[in-house]
Protein backbone atom coordinates (compact mmCIF):
# COMPACT_ATOMS: atom_id res chain seq x y z
CA UNK A 1 0.00 0.00 0.00
CA UNK A 2 2.89 2.48 0.74
CA UNK A 3 4.58 1.42 -2.53
CA UNK A 4 1.34 2.76 -4.21
CA UNK A 5 0.85 5.56 -2.36
CA UNK A 6 4.47 6.55 -3.56
CA UNK A 7 3.42 5.98 -6.92
CA UNK A 8 0.72 8.26 -6.83
CA UNK A 9 2.50 10.85 -5.02
CA UNK A 10 5.02 11.02 -7.88
CA UNK A 11 2.97 10.27 -10.75
CA UNK A 12 0.98 13.30 -9.24
CA UNK A 13 4.17 15.23 -8.63
CA UNK A 14 5.08 14.78 -12.59
CA UNK A 15 1.54 15.83 -13.73
CA UNK A 16 1.92 19.04 -11.75
CA UNK A 17 5.32 19.38 -13.16
CA UNK A 18 3.86 18.83 -16.60
CA UNK A 19 0.61 20.97 -16.00
CA UNK A 20 2.75 24.26 -14.83
CA UNK A 21 2.95 26.70 -17.62
CA UNK A 22 6.66 27.68 -16.38
CA UNK A 23 7.53 24.14 -16.83
CA UNK A 24 6.31 23.84 -19.77
CA UNK A 25 7.69 26.55 -21.69
CA UNK A 26 10.86 25.78 -21.18
CA UNK A 27 10.34 22.75 -21.74
CA UNK A 28 8.96 23.55 -25.43
CA UNK A 29 11.55 26.40 -25.88
CA UNK A 30 14.20 23.10 -25.02
CA UNK A 31 12.50 21.22 -27.76
CA UNK A 32 12.29 24.04 -30.56
CA UNK A 33 15.89 25.10 -29.90
CA UNK A 34 17.35 21.73 -30.26
CA UNK A 35 15.21 20.81 -33.56
CA UNK A 36 16.95 23.95 -34.76
CA UNK A 37 20.45 23.20 -34.07
CA UNK A 38 20.26 19.95 -35.26
CA UNK A 39 18.53 21.38 -38.77
CA UNK A 40 21.36 23.52 -38.84
CA UNK A 41 24.32 20.78 -37.96
CA UNK A 42 22.56 18.43 -40.86
CA UNK A 43 22.76 20.51 -43.43
CA UNK A 44 25.98 22.20 -42.65
CA UNK A 45 27.61 19.12 -42.25
CA UNK A 46 25.40 17.89 -45.68
CA UNK A 47 26.44 20.23 -47.60
CA UNK A 48 30.06 19.92 -46.78
CA UNK A 49 30.43 16.45 -47.48
CA UNK A 50 28.59 17.01 -51.03
CA UNK A 51 31.02 19.95 -51.89
CA UNK A 52 34.17 17.81 -50.56
CA UNK A 53 32.35 14.52 -52.82
CA UNK A 54 32.55 17.50 -56.06
CA UNK A 55 36.36 17.79 -54.95
CA UNK A 56 35.05 21.22 -53.92
CA UNK A 57 37.26 22.79 -51.14
CA UNK A 58 35.09 24.32 -48.14
CA UNK A 59 36.31 27.34 -46.08
CA UNK A 60 37.56 30.98 -45.53
CA UNK A 61 41.08 29.95 -47.10
CA UNK A 62 40.22 31.85 -50.18
CA UNK A 63 40.10 35.13 -48.22
CA UNK A 64 44.00 35.57 -48.33
CA UNK A 65 44.01 34.86 -51.75
CA UNK A 66 44.81 37.51 -54.68
CA UNK A 67 42.05 38.79 -55.76
CA UNK A 68 43.54 39.68 -59.88
CA UNK A 69 40.68 42.61 -60.79
CA UNK A 70 40.51 45.98 -60.15
CA UNK A 71 37.66 47.94 -58.91
CA UNK A 72 35.80 51.10 -60.18
CA UNK A 73 35.91 53.62 -57.62
CA UNK A 74 36.77 53.16 -53.85
CA UNK A 75 37.98 55.63 -50.78
CA UNK A 76 40.19 52.81 -49.78
CA UNK A 77 43.29 52.04 -52.18
CA UNK A 78 43.30 48.80 -53.92
CA UNK A 79 45.22 47.18 -56.13
CA UNK A 80 44.45 43.84 -58.77
CA UNK A 81 46.80 41.81 -56.33
CA UNK A 82 45.26 43.07 -53.38
CA UNK A 83 43.13 39.97 -51.29
CA UNK A 84 39.47 38.86 -51.63
CA UNK A 85 39.09 40.04 -47.68
CA UNK A 86 39.98 43.06 -48.59
CA UNK A 87 37.75 42.96 -51.45
CA UNK A 88 35.37 42.23 -48.77
CA UNK A 89 36.11 45.34 -46.97
CA UNK A 90 36.06 47.38 -50.05
CA UNK A 91 32.51 46.78 -50.71
CA UNK A 92 31.74 46.70 -47.07
CA UNK A 93 32.88 50.62 -46.85
CA UNK A 94 31.16 51.98 -50.49
CA UNK A 95 28.11 50.38 -49.22
CA UNK A 96 28.14 52.10 -46.12
CA UNK A 97 29.18 55.28 -47.53
CA UNK A 98 26.25 55.69 -49.96
CA UNK A 99 23.80 54.16 -47.40
CA UNK A 100 24.64 56.49 -44.60
CA UNK A 101 24.98 59.85 -47.07
CA UNK A 102 21.33 58.28 -48.14
CA UNK A 103 19.67 58.18 -44.74
CA UNK A 104 20.40 61.15 -43.75
CA UNK A 105 19.12 63.06 -47.00
CA UNK A 106 16.15 60.91 -46.42
CA UNK A 107 15.33 61.76 -43.34
CA UNK A 108 15.59 65.39 -43.61
CA UNK A 109 13.99 65.51 -46.92
CA UNK A 110 11.13 63.17 -45.73
CA UNK A 111 10.40 65.79 -42.65
CA UNK A 112 10.18 68.34 -45.29
CA UNK A 113 7.98 66.47 -47.51
CA UNK A 114 5.57 65.42 -44.44
CA UNK A 115 5.43 68.72 -42.84
CA UNK A 116 4.50 69.97 -46.55
CA UNK A 117 1.47 67.46 -46.82
CA UNK A 118 0.09 69.18 -44.25
CA UNK A 119 0.65 72.81 -45.46
CA UNK A 120 -2.55 75.28 -45.83
CA UNK A 121 -1.26 76.46 -48.66
CA UNK A 122 -3.30 74.34 -51.81
CA UNK A 123 -0.63 74.29 -54.22
CA UNK A 124 2.38 73.33 -51.47
CA UNK A 125 0.14 70.46 -49.75
CA UNK A 126 -0.78 69.10 -53.44
CA UNK A 127 2.75 69.18 -55.01
CA UNK A 128 3.83 67.09 -51.97
CA UNK A 129 0.67 65.03 -52.52
CA UNK A 130 2.09 64.42 -55.77
CA UNK A 131 5.44 63.51 -54.52
CA UNK A 132 4.86 61.06 -52.63
CA UNK A 133 2.19 59.22 -54.65
CA UNK A 134 4.06 59.20 -58.05
CA UNK A 135 7.72 58.40 -56.41
CA UNK A 136 6.99 55.43 -54.10
CA UNK A 137 4.43 53.75 -56.86
CA UNK A 138 7.52 54.04 -59.26
CA UNK A 139 10.36 50.80 -58.72
CA UNK A 140 13.05 51.75 -57.12
CA UNK A 141 15.60 49.63 -59.54
CA UNK A 142 13.32 52.06 -62.64
CA UNK A 143 14.63 55.13 -60.74
CA UNK A 144 17.68 54.06 -60.47
CA UNK A 145 17.95 53.14 -63.75
CA UNK A 146 16.25 56.44 -65.40
CA UNK A 147 18.64 58.68 -63.00
CA UNK A 148 21.89 56.93 -64.34
CA UNK A 149 20.72 56.26 -68.29
CA UNK A 150 18.27 59.23 -68.46
CA UNK A 151 20.57 61.81 -66.87
CA UNK A 152 24.25 61.20 -65.87
CA UNK A 153 24.61 59.35 -69.14
CA UNK A 154 23.71 62.29 -71.23
CA UNK A 155 25.86 65.27 -69.24
CA UNK A 156 28.18 66.89 -71.62
CA UNK A 157 32.03 65.17 -71.56
CA UNK A 158 34.72 66.72 -69.41
CA UNK A 159 35.63 69.14 -71.98
CA UNK A 160 32.43 70.65 -72.08
CA UNK A 161 31.63 70.30 -68.30
CA UNK A 162 29.47 71.89 -66.16
CA UNK A 163 31.11 74.38 -63.80
CA UNK A 164 29.35 75.11 -60.43
CA UNK A 165 29.75 78.28 -59.17
CA UNK A 166 32.52 79.99 -61.93
CA UNK A 167 35.60 79.61 -59.68
CA UNK A 168 36.55 75.99 -61.50
CA UNK A 169 36.22 74.03 -58.57
CA UNK A 170 33.31 71.96 -58.85
CA UNK A 171 32.77 70.30 -62.29
CA UNK A 172 29.98 67.89 -63.37
CA UNK A 173 30.05 65.95 -66.49
CA UNK A 174 29.77 62.52 -67.75
CA UNK A 175 32.27 60.57 -65.80
CA UNK A 176 31.20 61.89 -62.53
CA UNK A 177 31.05 65.19 -60.15
CA UNK A 178 34.78 66.28 -59.55
CA UNK A 179 35.61 68.44 -56.65
CA UNK A 180 38.31 69.48 -54.56
CA UNK A 181 40.38 66.67 -52.58
CA UNK A 182 41.36 67.41 -48.69
CA UNK A 183 44.64 66.73 -47.88
CA UNK A 184 45.39 66.95 -43.96
CA UNK A 185 49.07 68.23 -43.18
CA UNK A 186 50.71 66.45 -40.00
CA UNK A 187 48.74 68.07 -36.91
CA UNK A 188 45.28 67.97 -38.56
CA UNK A 189 44.54 65.54 -36.03
CA UNK A 190 45.08 68.47 -33.22
CA UNK A 191 41.85 70.03 -35.05
CA UNK A 192 39.88 66.85 -35.01
CA UNK A 193 40.13 66.20 -31.60
CA UNK A 194 38.99 69.85 -31.38
CA UNK A 195 35.78 69.20 -33.63
CA UNK A 196 34.83 66.20 -31.39
CA UNK A 197 35.39 68.34 -28.01
CA UNK A 198 32.99 70.57 -29.77
CA UNK A 199 30.52 68.29 -30.57
CA UNK A 200 30.51 66.46 -27.03
CA UNK A 201 30.35 70.45 -25.78
CA UNK A 202 26.73 70.96 -28.22
CA UNK A 203 25.64 68.09 -26.28
CA UNK A 204 26.05 68.88 -22.94
CA UNK A 205 24.72 72.62 -23.81
CA UNK A 206 21.71 71.03 -25.66
CA UNK A 207 21.26 68.61 -22.53
CA UNK A 208 21.61 71.21 -19.85
CA UNK A 209 19.06 73.65 -21.94
CA UNK A 210 16.34 70.64 -21.62
CA UNK A 211 16.93 69.97 -18.32
CA UNK A 212 16.79 73.77 -17.11
CA UNK A 213 13.22 73.85 -19.58
CA UNK A 214 12.35 70.70 -17.68
CA UNK A 215 12.84 72.15 -13.48
CA UNK A 216 11.64 76.00 -14.26
CA UNK A 217 9.81 76.27 -17.28
CA UNK A 218 12.20 78.62 -19.00
CA UNK A 219 13.17 77.63 -22.31
CA UNK A 220 16.65 78.92 -22.57
CA UNK A 221 17.75 78.36 -26.55
CA UNK A 222 21.13 76.04 -26.71
CA UNK A 223 20.95 76.72 -30.56
CA UNK A 224 23.38 79.91 -30.83
CA UNK A 225 25.91 78.79 -28.31
CA UNK A 226 26.22 75.64 -29.44
CA UNK A 227 26.75 76.95 -33.53
CA UNK A 228 29.91 78.76 -31.55
CA UNK A 229 30.93 76.27 -30.23
CA UNK A 230 30.98 73.99 -33.06
CA UNK A 231 32.43 76.17 -35.37
CA UNK A 232 34.32 78.77 -33.71
CA UNK A 233 36.78 75.89 -31.29
CA UNK A 234 37.92 73.84 -34.41
CA UNK A 235 38.81 76.88 -36.28
CA UNK A 236 40.26 78.31 -33.41
CA UNK A 237 42.34 75.33 -33.26
CA UNK A 238 42.90 74.58 -37.16
CA UNK A 239 44.64 78.94 -37.08
CA UNK A 240 46.78 78.00 -34.10
CA UNK A 241 47.99 74.68 -35.45
CA UNK A 242 49.35 76.50 -38.63
CA UNK A 243 46.27 75.56 -40.92
CA UNK A 244 47.17 71.57 -41.42
CA UNK A 245 45.02 70.99 -44.72
CA UNK A 246 45.38 71.47 -48.24
CA UNK A 247 43.30 71.06 -50.62
CA UNK A 248 44.14 69.12 -54.23
CA UNK A 249 41.75 71.52 -57.18
CA UNK A 250 41.26 68.72 -60.28
CA UNK A 251 42.53 70.11 -63.38
CA UNK A 252 41.22 69.10 -67.03
CA UNK A 253 44.56 67.43 -68.63
CA UNK A 254 43.70 65.59 -72.10
CA UNK A 255 40.44 64.40 -72.21
CA UNK A 256 39.93 63.89 -68.49
CA UNK A 257 40.19 65.71 -65.23
CA UNK A 258 43.38 65.06 -63.15
CA UNK A 259 43.58 65.54 -59.34
CA UNK A 260 40.86 66.25 -56.65
CA UNK A 261 37.92 63.98 -55.43
CA UNK A 262 35.40 62.06 -58.18
CA UNK A 263 32.15 61.21 -57.33
CA UNK A 264 30.97 58.57 -60.07
CA UNK A 265 28.32 59.06 -61.91
CA UNK A 266 26.72 55.20 -60.95
CA UNK A 267 27.32 56.83 -56.97
CA UNK A 268 25.60 60.41 -57.78
CA UNK A 269 22.28 58.33 -59.07
CA UNK A 270 22.62 55.89 -56.58
CA UNK A 271 22.02 58.06 -54.15
CA UNK A 272 19.87 60.53 -55.78
CA UNK A 273 17.28 57.56 -56.53
CA UNK A 274 17.59 56.22 -52.93
CA UNK A 275 16.83 59.52 -51.39
CA UNK A 276 13.95 60.48 -53.51
CA UNK A 277 12.17 56.51 -53.42
CA UNK A 278 12.70 56.43 -49.84
CA UNK A 279 11.63 60.08 -49.08
CA UNK A 280 8.21 59.86 -49.95
CA UNK A 281 7.87 56.60 -47.38
CA UNK A 282 9.42 58.99 -44.67
CA UNK A 283 7.00 61.86 -45.81
CA UNK A 284 4.08 60.09 -45.01
CA UNK A 285 5.44 58.61 -41.51
CA UNK A 286 6.02 61.80 -40.82
CA UNK A 287 2.88 62.94 -41.29
CA UNK A 288 1.11 60.27 -39.69
CA UNK A 289 3.20 60.65 -37.08
CA UNK A 290 2.12 64.69 -36.74
CA UNK A 291 -1.76 63.95 -37.17
CA UNK A 292 -1.52 61.59 -34.31
CA UNK A 293 -0.79 64.49 -31.82
CA UNK A 294 -3.82 66.07 -30.46
CA UNK A 295 -5.31 68.82 -32.34
CA UNK A 296 -5.66 70.30 -28.91
CA UNK A 297 -1.85 70.57 -28.27
CA UNK A 298 -1.45 73.07 -31.01
CA UNK A 299 -4.33 75.27 -29.28
CA UNK A 300 -2.89 75.02 -25.81
CA UNK A 301 0.96 76.12 -26.94
CA UNK A 302 -1.34 78.89 -28.96
CA UNK A 303 -3.15 80.06 -26.37
CA UNK A 304 0.29 79.88 -24.05
CA UNK A 305 1.61 82.97 -27.17
CA UNK A 306 4.15 79.91 -29.13
CA UNK A 307 4.77 80.80 -32.63
CA UNK A 308 3.41 78.29 -34.87
CA UNK A 309 7.41 77.52 -36.10
CA UNK A 310 8.04 76.73 -31.92
CA UNK A 311 4.61 74.99 -31.71
CA UNK A 312 5.80 72.72 -34.43
CA UNK A 313 9.68 71.88 -33.41
CA UNK A 314 8.62 72.08 -29.46
CA UNK A 315 5.54 70.44 -28.91
CA UNK A 316 4.24 68.74 -31.90
CA UNK A 317 7.43 67.27 -33.49
CA UNK A 318 8.55 65.61 -29.80
CA UNK A 319 5.13 64.26 -29.04
CA UNK A 320 5.26 62.99 -33.19
CA UNK A 321 8.22 61.20 -32.92
CA UNK A 322 7.12 58.15 -30.82
CA UNK A 323 4.82 57.62 -33.78
CA UNK A 324 7.54 58.23 -36.30
CA UNK A 325 10.28 56.04 -35.03
CA UNK A 326 8.94 52.95 -35.05
CA UNK A 327 8.21 52.91 -38.99
CA UNK A 328 11.65 54.63 -39.44
CA UNK A 329 13.78 51.65 -38.08
CA UNK A 330 12.06 49.21 -41.09
CA UNK A 331 12.63 52.58 -43.46
CA UNK A 332 16.68 53.20 -42.83
CA UNK A 333 17.49 49.24 -42.93
CA UNK A 334 15.72 49.18 -46.77
CA UNK A 335 17.67 51.71 -47.51
CA UNK A 336 20.56 49.93 -46.83
CA UNK A 337 19.36 46.45 -48.34
CA UNK A 338 17.94 48.26 -51.23
CA UNK A 339 21.58 50.37 -52.11
CA UNK A 340 22.44 46.58 -53.37
CA UNK A 341 20.42 47.28 -56.52
CA UNK A 342 23.41 49.24 -57.42
CA UNK A 343 24.08 46.20 -59.05
CA UNK A 344 22.31 46.95 -61.75
CA UNK A 345 24.51 50.44 -63.06
CA UNK A 346 27.83 49.07 -62.04
CA UNK A 347 28.31 50.51 -58.63
CA UNK A 348 31.23 48.61 -56.55
CA UNK A 349 28.90 48.02 -53.39
CA UNK A 350 29.34 44.27 -52.09
CA UNK A 351 26.82 42.62 -53.92
CA UNK A 352 28.70 43.83 -57.00
CA UNK A 353 32.18 43.15 -56.04
CA UNK A 354 32.15 40.46 -53.84
CA UNK A 355 29.47 38.02 -54.11
CA UNK A 356 29.65 38.59 -58.24
CA UNK A 357 32.75 39.57 -58.95
CA UNK A 358 34.64 37.77 -55.81
CA UNK A 359 32.18 34.71 -56.65
CA UNK A 360 32.59 34.49 -60.51
CA UNK A 361 36.46 34.14 -59.59
CA UNK A 362 37.22 31.82 -56.74
CA UNK A 363 34.11 30.16 -56.87
CA UNK A 364 33.13 30.03 -53.18
CA UNK A 365 29.69 30.52 -53.38
CA UNK A 366 28.44 29.44 -50.09
CA UNK A 367 31.00 31.31 -47.87
CA UNK A 368 30.23 34.28 -49.60
CA UNK A 369 26.87 34.75 -49.59
CA UNK A 370 26.88 33.83 -45.86
CA UNK A 371 29.48 36.65 -45.48
CA UNK A 372 26.88 39.27 -47.51
CA UNK A 373 24.21 37.90 -45.39
CA UNK A 374 26.33 38.54 -42.12
CA UNK A 375 26.80 41.92 -43.11
CA UNK A 376 23.63 43.21 -43.94
CA UNK A 377 21.93 41.23 -41.29
CA UNK A 378 25.00 43.15 -38.68
CA UNK A 379 23.96 46.71 -40.19
CA UNK A 380 20.10 45.67 -40.08
CA UNK A 381 20.40 45.15 -36.12
CA UNK A 382 22.41 47.64 -35.42
CA UNK A 383 20.29 50.30 -36.59
CA UNK A 384 17.40 48.31 -35.37
CA UNK A 385 19.25 48.58 -31.51
CA UNK A 386 20.09 52.27 -32.11
CA UNK A 387 16.90 53.75 -32.91
CA UNK A 388 15.07 51.08 -30.68
CA UNK A 389 16.89 53.04 -27.80
CA UNK A 390 15.86 56.28 -29.08
CA UNK A 391 12.16 55.20 -28.89
CA UNK A 392 12.75 53.78 -25.44
CA UNK A 393 13.53 56.95 -24.82
CA UNK A 394 10.74 59.16 -26.27
CA UNK A 395 7.64 56.96 -25.26
CA UNK A 396 6.19 57.68 -22.76
CA UNK A 397 7.26 56.95 -18.96
CA UNK A 398 3.96 55.93 -15.97
CA UNK A 399 5.36 58.13 -12.90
Amino acid sequence: MAVADKGLSGASAGSSILNDERYRSVFYQIVVFGLIAWTGYYLIANTANNLQSRGMSVGLDFLSGEAGFSIAWSLLEFKPNDSYFWVYLIGITNTLIVSFIAIILTTILGFFVGIMRLSSNWLVSNLAGWYVEILRNTPLLLQIIFWYLGVFSLLPRPKQSLDFGGAELFFLNNRGFYMPKAVPGELFWITVIAILVAIAGAIYLTHRSNRIQEATGEYHSAFWPSLALLIGLPLAVFFASGSPLGFEIPALKGFNFRGGGRIPPAMCALLIALVIYHSSYAGEMVRAGIMSVSHGQTEASYSLGLKPSWTMRLVIIPQAMRAIIPPMISLWMNVVKNSSLAIAIGYPDIVSVFMQTSLNQSGHAIEIVAMVMLFYMTVSLSISAALNVYNKHVQLKER
